[in-house]
């Protein structure tokens, strides 16, 4: 049984979709205005992650992704730049989409946008006014807060106590101050669209509201997003959505942590908003992609060189460990697997999932494995005797194979992995041959003052040597 912890609630909860085998899940996708960030790509991998491990276990997920490519902010840059808002979001919409593409992010099975979602957005609030949770305004809709009982539900916050702020803009033609706006009259220079209460745009929430539900219904399964949505974004969708069709909602909230950037919260003010784009120029996309994954999907995460680092030795040493499987023990590893050493050594990862999605456990127990590999192939290799060997390798392959499908990592064939580092090193292979050759003459010749030399010289242009049984074996060191 999977458990989800529901921010609505404050508790893990037994995971039990409207319909037995169908799950709909939807997750908020970016505004649009600029190149996304590493915050962006923890929340992408993270549901993607989720969407994965729902389908792996036998459900039919249908998973919505939006764009909103109509905003403020995407209006200011547009602007500025002597361009169209849509030029703006088109342009960075592909980005977006190259992103995720390089981080391996599954594609939704739809991703809507809110300038085609118009006329839902329009019917949407005109049911909440007719209902008499919206009110007009010299061409402006807001709706009354005050009006839904259950405001603040999600957010843990007392209505009483709560200011206007955070995307809710102070106006004096508001009943409440924390009415907020679900349309809002055309100004010069914006792009607006007809309604029956004059030209202009929707406001940012609703937008999920209508996309929700024109694509999955009343009530969705699970609804994510980052942790800075719950106010007052996802808030006002649960007040918005439950006031106009009188049903709960979401059964499920969830909601990732926060990437710090070396220790700071990441903020434009303080100037250390990394890029997707410019953290893949320094790292690889599965090594960003296993950094994310290694922390709990509601944990904050800090991001570093160090960390990336760590994470790209890791792949290294996942590699490694399953190129020499199928070098040193071919025919071993080519067996079937036995169906009850395969379910001992995925059924961990399996429980560290259906745990509220704890990937760092199910990460950390690959790594547990991969040591609990080298150990026994280490020994097997000194002793002659393989048959510990059997039948748990041919067993870790497909704990590999699954586990990777789910992750979206170790995954790659071998050749393209080491391939692809090859262009981080300084020096020829044909030279670092030659050099682990002289490395070992004076090895056995005990010249160990220049066999260290050597060492330190490959290790100076990239390349690290690990020593082994059946001879020493280089690797790029990043």
């Amino acid at each position: 049984m999977i458990r989800i912890y529901n921010t609505l609630k404050g508790e893990k909860e037994d995971f039990i979709p409207q319909k037995n085998n169908e799950v709909r899940m939807y997750v908020c996708g970016p505004t649009v205005y600029d190149l996304s960030h590493i915050g962006h790509a923890r929340s992408a991998v993270a549901f993607d992650g989720i969407y994965r491990y729902l389908k792996y276990r036998g459900y039919k997920v249908i998973y919505v992704r939006n764009y909103t490519d109509v905003d403020d902010k995407i209006i200011k840059k547009a602007n500025e730049q002597g361009a169209s808002p849509k030029e703006i979001a088109d342009r960075y919409i592909k980005a977006f989409d190259e992103d995720m593409d390089a981080l391996g992010v599954s594609l939704p099975d739809f991703r809507p946008k809110v300038t085609e979602t118009m006329d839902e957005i329009i019917r949407f609030v005109q049911t909440l006014i007719d209902k008499g949770y919206a009110y007009v305004v010299d061409g402006d809709v807001y709706y009354s807060v005050r009006k839904f009982e259950k405001y603040g539900a999600l957010s843990k916050k007392n209505i009483e106590e709560l200011e206007a702020g955070a995307r809710v803009e102070v106006d004096e033609r508001k009943k409440d101050p924390l009415d907020f706006a679900l349309w809002k009259a055309s100004k010069e220079n914006e792009p607006w669209w007809e309604s029956p209460w004059g030209k202009g745009r929707p406001g940012w929430h609703i937008e999920c509201s209508a996309m929700n539900r024109r694509l999955l219904g009343d009530t969705l399964d699970i609804h994510g997003g980052g942790k800075d949505l719950i106010f007052p974004h996802h808030e006002n969708e649960m007040a918005q959505s439950e006031a106009a069709t009188g049903k709960p909602f979401v059964r499920y909230w969830m909601h990732n942590g926060f990437v710090n950037i070396n220790q700071e919260k990441m903020s434009k003010s303080l100037g250390n908003i990394l890029t997707i784009k410019d953290a893949l120029k320094n790292y690889s996309a599965e090594a960003i992609r296993l950094f994310l994954l290694s922390s709990h999907y509601r944990s904050p995460i800090d991001y570093s060189p160090d960390v990336l680092h760590d994470a790209e030795t890791s792949l290294d040493r996942f590699y490694t460990t399953k190129e020499r499987m199928e070098k040193e023990w071919p025919e071993i590893v080519k067996k079937k697997a036995d169906k009850n050493e395969k379910g001992r050594l995925l059924q961990p990862f399996i429980d560290a999932m259906d745990d509220d999605f704890n990937t760092a456990f199910a990460v950390g127990h690959i790594f547990q494995e991969l040591h609990k590999a080298n150990r026994l192939m280490d020994e097997a290799g000194e002793t002659g005797n393989s048959s510990a060997l059997i039948p748990y390798l041919p067993a870790l392959y497909e704990l590999f194979k699954e586990a990777g499908s789910v992750l979206g990592v170790f995954n790659k064939p071998l050749e393209d992995y080491f391939d692809a580092k090859k262009k981080y090193i300084k020096i020829s292979e044909d030279e670092i041959k030659r050099l682990i050759n002289e490395r070992n003459n004076a090895r056995r010749s005990k010249n160990w003052a220049r066999a260290d030399e050597i060492r330190a010289e490959l290790e100076d242009k990239g390349i690290i040597l690990e020593d082994r049984s059946d001879g020493t074996i280089w690797k790029v060191k990043r």
